[in-house]
């Protein structure tokens, strides 16, 4: 495995999942998006997670980059509907500030990286931080500072690996993603590529996630759902039709193979 490579491709996906969770009020905080997702829509991780790809990129085609802010408020901060968490210390202990947090910063102390407090006004085990954080430390090591390999290993293993299942399901779910759908896709397969890479184990589901989780194993985007859905629809349709040719049954005139 040619580790430079992937460490590249690595940082180019954690670099697009800063942009897409890290709140700042800069207009252009999504700058650098679209570069990214023409560089991984070239080299997706699997086919569902290419498709999911493009979609994002169609949908900033149309609503620009303003329907991205717009569609995180709704996901992220708005008081009328239900809001993702997005702490490792919610979905750990059901707080937002906990022992998740005190180790993420415990793990910054044991680097030169620093939180920029501008920029990051989310708790430091949050998505947006976390993500970052493993992007700025797959650099660091790309550029010969090995000391931190033990940092971003256990950084993923020990709490990036606990919570971000649950935190895909939800996000995926949430009535007003779109885009973030589509992100949520593209998570999920790259969470699973990461697992590999550390060879860690996806954690066990909790009993009240565990059927959500089963039926993440296989996400599609919507518009191969879609795809499928109006398939379905149509062979149901042609049977029905099928089924009320009454002259056909009776002269014994229908074709056979239509199905």
């Amino acid at each position: 495995m040619d580790n430079h490579a992937v460490n590249a491709a690595r940082s180019i996906y954690y670099g697009f999942f800063s942009k897409m969770f890290v709140f700042t009020p800069n207009i252009d905080r999504f700058e650098g998006v679209d570069e990214a997702l023409d560089i991984l829509i070239k080299n997706p991780l699997d086919e569902n997670s290419g498709e999911a790809l493009k979609e994002i990129k169609e949908f900033i085609k149309t609503y620009g980059n303003q329907g991205l802010s717009d569609e995180f408020d709704d996901i992220f901060n708005n008081p009328v509907t239900q809001t993702v968490r997005d702490t490792a210390s919610f979905y750990s202990e059901g707080v937002e500030s906990g022992r998740k947090r005190v180790e993420v910063k415990n793990f910054l102390a044991k680097t030169r990286i620093r939180r920029n407090e501008k920029v990051f006004t989310d708790n430091e085990d949050s998505i947006g931080f976390l993500v970052t954080f493993m992007h700025e430390l797959i650099e660091l090591v790309s550029s010969g500072e090995k000391q931190y390999e033990t940092v971003e290993h256990c950084l993923y293993t020990e709490v990036i690996n606990e919570f971000f299942d649950e935190f895909i399901v939800a996000l995926y779910e949430h009535d007003k993603a779109n885009a973030y759908k589509s992100l949520a896709i593209v998570l999920n397969a790259f969470i699973e590529f990461e697992r590999l890479y550390y060879k860690v184990q996806k954690p066990k589901a909790k009993e009240k996630i565990q059927k959500k989780e089963e039926e993440m194993k296989e996400v599609i985007s919507d518009a191969e759902a879609k795809r499928r859905s109006e398939n379905r629809k149509k062979r149901e349709g042609d049977l029905l039709h099928s089924s009320c040719k009454l002259d056909d049954v009776f002269t014994g005139t229908e074709e056979e193979g239509d199905l």
